[in-house]
């Protein structure tokens, strides 16, 4: 790297460091990072910054999670994406999103059109992220995929459309699907066919199969111990970690924050359950089955968390 581009990397960095920083907290370990970063990064290089994901389902507390995570050192998230969400589509007034107004022009493009747009747009903020020292975060919409109309089997995820082109660091996150189907029926967001626990825990299955590789955390443990839940999410991620996340998270604005609001990281009480629900889990072994892969009790009045699992 020439001493010309040093010093513009150098003046880059001074100004993000002197931006955006409402906490003294961050100051001293972001200009840590975002020199370790930008000192390891070569702009000329032919290979790509890693990128991480996050994947979950709609009402699971991913807001949350994506709050923690973006006032981490360092971190630039995007939240809810899909590229080829057709949810997006529904939408009249989109001036800056290329993609979609290429989707709903007068002659759209096809899926494979829409990518290449998502990846060149996105390789241009992957490289300048890590040339500003930043860690980008994709917060996937993967309500989108599974939870949306008819399944598209040969649609590819988020992180299908990322892997041949970036390394990844990814995890997945779960929540009692019991508690996000009763917040998805409060939102009347339920938007397939038919609209039962059952079809939902039919396609939740469906999510774990597609992400079977990655690490599963679970909402009601990062509630129950937001520290140690925050720090495994930063080694998963390779994330640097702020102790302060608890204080700062309350003051982030994401996309998608539709759930019950509060500054104090708890469990909450479940919520009440309509008899029309209460009726759909007499007969729901596909239910059974999901709540018992991931360590949840199926029967809606017991604890969410099964005794006997160790994580």
């Amino acid at each position: 790297m020439s001493g010309g581009d040093e010093q513009t990397l150098r003046a880059r960095l001074e100004r993000l460091l002197a931006a955006d920083l409402t906490k003294v907290s961050e100051s001293a370990p972001l200009s840590v990072r975002a020199r370790q970063l930008a000192k390891q990064y070569d702009p000329t290089s032919s290979m790509q910054p890693v990128l991480r994901t996050v994947h979950h389902f709609a009402c699971t507390g991913g807001t949350l999670l994506g709050k923690c995570i973006a006032v981490m050192p360092c971190v630039r998230l995007l939240s809810e994406v899909d590229p080829l969400s057709t949810m997006t589509r529904l939408r009249a007034f989109a001036p800056m999103d290329l993609a979609g107004l290429a989707a709903m022009s007068s002659r759209p493009l096809d899926d494979a059109g829409l990518v290449r747009i998502f990846l060149a747009g996105l390789d241009v903020l992957a490289r300048d992220s890590r040339l500003e020292g930043r860690d980008l975060v994709l917060r996937d919409h993967s309500h989108s995929h599974f939870c949306f109309g008819d399944m598209r089997f040969d649609r590819p995820s988020l992180r299908d459309i990322l892997t041949p082109h970036y390394p990844l660091l990814s995890l997945l996150w779960v929540r009692h699907p019991l508690d996000s189907f009763l917040s998805l029926v409060r939102q009347n967001w339920v938007r397939f066919e038919p609209a039962t626990i059952e079809e939902y825990a039919g396609r939740y299955n469906m999510f774990l199969d597609h992400y079977a590789e990655l690490d599963v955390l679970r909402y009601e443990d990062f509630v129950t111990a937001p520290e140690s839940s925050m720090q495994r999410v930063c080694s998963i991620l390779q994330l640097a970690y702020n102790p302060d996340f608890q204080a700062l998270f309350p003051a982030r604005s994401l996309s998608g924050d539709s759930g019950r609001s509060g500054s104090v990281i708890s469990l909450r009480p479940r919520r009440d359950i309509p008899d029309g629900v209460r009726n759909m889990l007499a007969d729901a072994p596909a239910y059974r089955r999901l709540c018992l892969r991931l360590g949840y009790a199926p029967d809606a009045d017991s604890p969410p968390i099964l005794e006997q699992d160790s994580r």
